[in-house]
């Protein structure tokens, strides 16, 4: 599909726009007017920047308050409608975006509306433009898409069609299934947003706080759907009013954009294909080609996780690792790099001065700066990230050592594809000078460990472009958001996790820039795991063997447990036992979580020792609070 973004969704002046969304990949660009009226050139130089970079401009937009005017009032938009056709012109636009009319002066008449739009349509095609109508979902009489393609109808112009815009149509939560209906031919172009789900004025709403595709909880491939089984033809493009995209910078906002664009395309394909299948039904032609990219790797949980620090640090992280159960059971062959493991649970110490880990991360201390994650197929994983925009990482590799696929992840870390094949160790008996069973290392034993979840510590404009990659690189699915209370502000934490829950991830990211998450970052330079999360079968066995190796974890104030009674029905030899060893609860319709947090270690890292009982299926995450306060008073 030829493949668009409105100007208005991205940071910058508007030549750094459209050089980022030139090297993004995008083939145009509906140029949003403010950013034309601040330009410093003439719309023919724009025009000429704009080829220069392989861009065309789809769209001129928006031109407002224009139909179901009084007359006085319709003549001045007529002439003040000339001069944009000028513009036009010389730019090479050859489409403007009318949309529905807020004006309080505006008269409910769909005929007069028709009249008006015929009449706009009749000037545009002199000059061979063409005019798209489009209902704002706050427009004073027309809101839904149905009451804009029926003034459409009605007008009866070949230079009048309809444009359609997903935000528009889901924030009021109107159905989308009658756009199969409308001819492709009479929808002129098509705007794609996605949104959190918000209980607010949908104006606000819609000016402040619009996702890309895959970044929010509307169903956008529905919709994008139906529009395409009526037979539409034309650009697919990108309409995003956000605060925080408005101050980020505007190359990683044009890649999630595109991204974002690609797995709209990719998912709305296999949509198609699954209804197909369904109903035995030969598939429908379309009219245009989707993007097919490789499909969703099948990750079956994390084989490693990788810390970076320096020589001194890393004695120190081996000691907490050692206390929490990890035995010390082998050396790179060719690198400063130590292997620690429990079980079926590896964790990497890099001290390597001149790896990527410690050029990225040396500067704040010690940091997880890779995750290795089980692959069926690692080669189709990585070809899958590569397409949808992600970039491919080919670590140095010495003799006889294998080489592991592996891509950058935002912010910089690295995600690696470790085979499936290789079974839950066997990746580093080519790497490792392997110790047997861990001999020699005093270790104690504390049960066995597993990995749960990683939470990750991410700036404020990190979280949407977190979402999509997990999203549409890794086929996770996002759960619900939460904002919970920090003593020094608020934290907006959601978890993603694929079907069978064997690969979780958490993301938080803080609203305040004096909360614990904040002040993590400060340290780590801005987006890194800042917590590990391990299961075990008998958490207070775990927990007494624990602390019996000297690992220590936050105190809970009691105050908790004297609380956690009034609101849950919980047996007192049990509340009890979670009080004197410290273990925080909570609770489902599906199972139980009992868990704990381990102290702070060297810029902020911690660990949480949790057990799942049931189908229970969430993070504990009411009970971070606990947590969080806990850790501000000691």
């Amino acid at each position: 599909m030829h493949r668009s973004i409105a100007t208005v969704s991205l940071s910058g002046t508007l030549r750094q726009k459209l050089e980022a969304v030139a090297a993004a990949g995008f083939d145009g660009i509906e140029l949003f007017e403010a950013d034309f009226i601040n330009f410093k050139g003439t719309a023919t130089e724009l025009r000429r920047i704009a080829a220069d970079l392989g861009l065309a401009i789809d769209l001129y937009q928006p031109f407002r308050d224009f139909e179901g005017m009084p007359e006085p009032q319709f003549r001045r938009s007529l002439e003040r409608a000339e001069r944009k056709f000028d513009l036009m012109e010389a730019m090479g636009a050859p489409m403007v975006l009318c949309c529905s009319n807020t004006s309080p002066l505006a008269i409910n008449d769909p005929a007069l509306a028709a009249a008006q739009l015929h009449e706009l349509a009749e000037r545009a095609a002199r000059r061979n433009l063409r005019v798209g109508f489009e209902a704002l979902a706050w427009g004073r009489h027309t809101s839904r898409y149905g009451q804009a393609w029926n003034i459409v109808k009605r007008a009866n112009h070949a230079h009048l069609g309809l444009i359609l815009d997903s935000f528009h149509t889901l924030s009021l939560k109107d159905d989308p299934a009658g756009i199969v209906d409308i001819p492709g031919d009479k929808i002129f172009f098509l705007q794609m947003a996605d949104a959190p789900l918000l209980s607010m004025d949908v104006l606000q709403w819609a000016r402040h706080h619009r996702s890309f595709p895959g970044q929010g909880d509307f169903d956008v491939v529905g919709f994008f759907e139906k529009v395409l089984l009526a037979g539409y033809t034309g650009p697919l493009s990108l309409e995003i009013f956000n605060d925080i995209f408005r101050e980020t910078p505007n190359r990683r906002t044009a890649v999630d954009a595109m991204r974002s664009l690609l797995y709209l395309e990719s998912e709305t394909r296999q949509r198609l294909a699954s209804a197909s299948a369904s109903t035995k039904a030969p598939a429908q032609p379309l009219r245009v080609e989707l993007f097919h990219p490789p499909a969703v790797p099948a990750l079956s949980g994390l084989s490693f996780i990788e810390f970076a620090a320096d020589e001194a640090s890393a004695q120190t992280l081996g000691t907490l690792l050692r206390q929490l159960g990890f035995r010390r059971v082998g050396q790179h062959r060719s690198k400063a790099v130590t292997l620690y493991r429990q079980g079926e649970t590896n964790l990497i110490v890099n001290a390597q001065p001149d790896s990527f880990a410690r050029n990225r991360f040396d500067a704040h201390g010690t940091s997880v700066c890779a995750l290795g994650v089980r692959c069926a197929d690692p080669l189709a994983a990585v070809g899958r990230a590569t397409a949808m925009r992600s970039q491919r990482h080919d670590s140095p590799v010495g003799p006889n050592e294998m080489r592991v696929p592996a891509v950058v992840a935002p912010g910089g870390n690295l995600i690696h594809f470790v085979p499936e094949a290789l079974g839950p160790n066997g990746l580093y008996e080519a790497d490792f000078i392997l110790e047997e069973d861990g001999a020699g290392d005093a270790a104690n034993d504390a049960g066995p460990l597993r990995i749960d979840h990683v939470a990750l510590g991410l700036a404020l404009d990190q979280l949407d472009t977190w979402v999509l990659f997990t999203r549409a690189v890794l086929g996770l699915e996002p759960g619900e958001s939460l904002e919970l209370a920090d003593p020094f502000g608020l934290i907006r934490s959601r978890g993603v996790a694929n079907a069978d829950r064997r690969l979780r991830l958490v993301l938080n990211v803080s609203l305040s820039q004096r909360t614990r998450t904040a002040r993590t970052l400060s340290v780590t330079g801005g987006g890194a795991v800042h917590h590990i999360a391990l299961s075990c079968e008998d958490i207070f066995d775990s927990v007494a063997k624990l602390r019996a190796n000297g690992t220590r974890f936050v105190p809970i104030s009691d105050n908790y447990y004297d609380d956690l009674a009034t609101r849950i029905d919980i047996a007192p030899e049990l509340l009890a036992r979670m009080r004197a060893a410290g273990v925080l609860f909570d609770r489902s319709p599906a199972g139980d979580y009992l868990h704990t947090y381990t102290e702070s270690f060297e810029g902020g890292l911690f660990f949480e020792v949790a057990q799942r009982v049931g189908a229970y299926d969430a993070y504990g995450a009411l009970n971070a609070p606990a947590r969080m306060a806990s850790q501000a008073q000691d």
